[in-house]
């Protein structure tokens, strides 16, 4: 009989669990959805009860709970950077805790699977690619030890070729600059991308002198210009001295320079990812590679590794950051118990959150004063009616079935807009996201008519990748400024009523796509309930909510509402620390 598994990560950023069912994933989500507290690092209790929910199962049927890293480890490396600083005596890190709250907050009697940081990647890049035989290259800012490994996988098997090891690290080498550069460390590395098509590569030899020996599978920082070993800040003094210029303040104006430096980072990135991969293909002849870790979320340097690598085919884990761990941890631990890998067919969808019922929303909305249109029983009109908005200019809040496991939101949990307008970027930047104006919005278009729209070479589903824009019409509000833009493609099958809603829009306007971005406020998780999905409408600009089968208008919001927030919220958001990368 096939195990029930549970994969949890926890106790870093981006806590999260997930079940396999007889080998199938069922359920995946991140504890911060239900806390709203973003990158939540607890023991995801909240996440776990909702997995056993969804996949039928009580504790007693819980086979194995599977973590996504050896707290031995890790607890040495916390120690040796904890004398580093404090010197010798200071008491040591609680290596007992994640098994504890496993077993005293989770509830757990049973067996507990321990599976290295890296191995939980790499497994949950490989056995949710589809992929019978393929290299893995998995990246990050640090696991216990490991920074970077390099494997290869074979039905049931992975086995690692190298490993780089910490302080040298290509996440660090990113996040220091990102920390630089004004932004948060562990969340701001995707703002830095963002912002590189504005710069000129003009530090790009500085950058590079930060790098010792990058051959083969090897690389290593100059730890000269570095400060997360012994002080408080990412960089080293010597980091100001070798770029001519000092830091950036948290929320001052981005200038030519900072621009220039995220443009020259990117390259660096690109080039020294491209090389791993070329050596990663020489070692193991396979046709595919999968890719995993933080720096697997970089949407430019993985476009650059399928268009110039030597990979005919490129998986890259959805959740790619710690999130995606639970997953892996979980798949190794399925292999151990059975000695055969997980379902073989691809992950094509990240819908693995929870649905809330029709029945349970219009109670909601019948219990409060808001004014809603209810279309229960004829979807056929309220796509109608929501591509008819979206025609008009107008932002839409769309909430609809199970939620989006990962950092993307994909059709479940998303803003909407008209990408062919011209104010609607600056608009929902400024008025809906509160978050920075050079930041771009990503497309979500129909599959079938994808590579009319955009230079791809098949189906992008996870808007892990960045392709050229060339299509006929003008979509400055989803177009970056390089030309590019961070496509998903819609199936029916994945999201069949987000689908009906893009060819909606599409018959009426001849634009089968629309911008799609996540439903938050900048410094919030993506919302999950009907509740914070109201929230979220409340404190926003947001001209429509959608929730499933109800259409609720900003002016059906009671005064009172809208009065509330205004009088609280705050003037301004606080400033990020520039803090050093959470390794303790």
């Amino acid at each position: 009989m096939s195990p029930n598994v549970v994969g949890i990560s926890a106790h870093y950023h981006d806590a999260a669990c997930c079940v396999l069912r007889a080998g199938r994933l069922v359920a995946a989500a991140q504890e911060e959805r239900f806390t709203r507290r973003k990158h939540d690092p607890a023991i995801p209790r909240r996440a776990f009860r909702y997995c056993l929910e969804e996949a039928g199962l009580t504790l007693p049927q819980v086979d194995c709970v599977a973590y996504y890293e050896n707290p031995l480890l890790k607890a040495e490396r916390q120690s040796w950077m904890s004398q580093r600083r404090a010197g010798p005596g200071l008491a040591g890190p609680d290596a007992d805790r994640p098994l504890r709250d496993i077993r005293r907050v989770l509830g757990i009697e049973g067996s507990i699977e321990i599976v290295r940081h890296h191995q939980s990647h790499a497994a949950g890049a490989y056995f949710f690619s589809g992929f019978e035989d393929a290299a893995i290259l998995t990246v990050d800012g640090v696991g216990e030890w490991e920074t970077m490994t390099f494997a290869h996988g074979r039905g049931a098997e992975i086995r690692q070729l190298a490993a780089v090891n910490f302080p040298h690290s290509i996440g660090l080498l990113y996040s220091t600059i990102t920390a630089f550069l004004g932004f948060e460390v562990n969340d701001g590395e995707y703002k830095v991308m963002g912002l590189a098509p504005y710069g000129r590569p003009r530090y790009v030899d500085q950058l590079w002198d930060l790098v010792g020996r990058h051959d083969g599978p090897n690389f290593e920082l100059r730890l000269e210009y570095f400060g997360f070993l012994d002080g408080d800040t990412m960089y080293a003094p010597a980091l100001a001295e070798l770029l001519g210029h000092s830091p950036r303040s948290p929320e001052s104006e981005l200038t030519p320079f900072a621009e220039d430096l995220a443009r020259s980072l990117q390259i660096v990135l690109n080039e020294l990812l491209l090389a791993k991969v070329r050596w990663l293909h020489e070692q193991t002849g396979a046709e595919a590679l999968c890719l995993s870790g933080g720096v697997a979320l970089n949407c430019v340097a993985n476009h650059r590794i399928r268009a110039e690598g030597p990979f005919f085919r490129v998986f890259v884990q959805p959740a790619a950051s710690d999130a995606g761990g639970a997953l892996g941890a979980a798949a190794l631990a399925h292999v151990r118990l059975t000695g055969e890998r997980p379902a073989t067919e691809p992950l094509d969808h990240v819908f693995l959150g929870p649905a809330y019922s029709v029945d349970g929303i219009a109670r909601l909305l019948a219990a409060g004063p808001a004014r809603y249109r209810d279309f229960r029983g004829d979807e056929a009109r309220l796509i109608t009616d929501v591509a008819a908005r979206l025609e008009g200019g107008q932002v839409i809040g769309w909430f609809h079935g199970r939620m989006e496991f990962g950092p993307r939101a994909l059709g479940g949990r998303s803003i909407l807009g008209d990408p062919r307008r011209d104010d609607m970027r600056d608009r929902i930047n400024a008025l809906v996201k509160k978050r920075e104006a050079f930041r771009p919005f990503a497309p979500a278009v129909l599959e079938a008519v994808a590579a009319e729209h955009f230079d791809l070479p098949g189906p992008s589903p996870f808007m892990l990748e960045t392709f050229p824009v060339r299509s006929p019409l003008a979509l400055p509000a989803i177009t970056h400024v390089d030309g590019s833009a961070r496509v998903q493609t819609v199936h029916p099958r994945q999201n069949p009523r987000f689908a009906r809603l893009l060819d909606a829009f599409g018959r009426r306007t001849g634009c089968p796509l629309l911008l799609n971005t996540s439903f938050n406020l900048r410094g919030e998780p993506i919302v999950c309930t009907p509740l914070d999905a109201m929230l979220c409408f409340i404190r926003s600009d947001i001209d429509t909510l959608v929730l499933e089968d109800f259409v609720i208008e900003r002016a059906g919001l009671p005064a009172s509402w809208v009065e509330w927030w205004h009088e609280t919220a705050p003037d301004s958001f606080q400033a990020v620390s520039n803090v050093v990368y959470t390794f303790l």
